[in-house]
């Protein structure tokens, strides 16, 4: 349940941000941004899979860009049930379709499904000493096979 409502908060957020930088999306309360992110998330979760599945020649052919088109069509399919919230227009639609995709993809970056915040750092990375002082690492199974040199 915790998930489920840091991730509404976030296209909440991201919502409130495409209100504020697409022209042609305008919403007149903070409760329509609301109710428009609840909806939104709800038809991307439902609606949008079953239309992405029947579409898929053309999904095929144009080579995805058609999901463009289909979650436009979900924004604007949110601003005539919303009341309230307002997309004047196809393009409006497209470009904050756009815009909410890839500002809820930043800011969800770091929340894992169970709605907590999660720091992935590759030991790649953090672990700068040479391969050969690295004795804590007897404990892992070789799945090539190899026999190991005990020098």
């Amino acid at each position: 349940m915790l998930g489920f409502l840091i991730r509404w908060l976030i296209n909440t957020l991201a919502l409130i941000l495409v209100v504020k930088i697409v022209p042609g999306i305008v919403a007149d309360s903070t409760e329509s941004i609301l109710l428009a992110a609840l909806l939104l998330g709800f038809l991307n979760a439902v609606l949008r899979p079953l239309i992405l599945f029947l579409t898929l020649p053309l999904l095929i052919y144009s080579l995805g860009f058609f999901t463009l088109i289909v979650n436009g069509l979900m924004l604007y399919w949110v601003s005539k049930i919303v009341p309230g919230f307002y997309v004047n227009g196809f393009w409006s639609a497209f470009w904050g379709a756009i815009f909410f995709s890839v500002i809820s993809f930043f800011l969800s970056l770091f929340i894992d499904p169970q709605g907590t915040m999660s720091f992935r750092v590759s030991q790649r990375y953090t672990d700068r000493r040479p391969r050969q002082d690295r004795s804590h690492q007897d404990n892992i199974i070789d799945v090539e096979g190899k026999p190991k040199d005990d020098d």
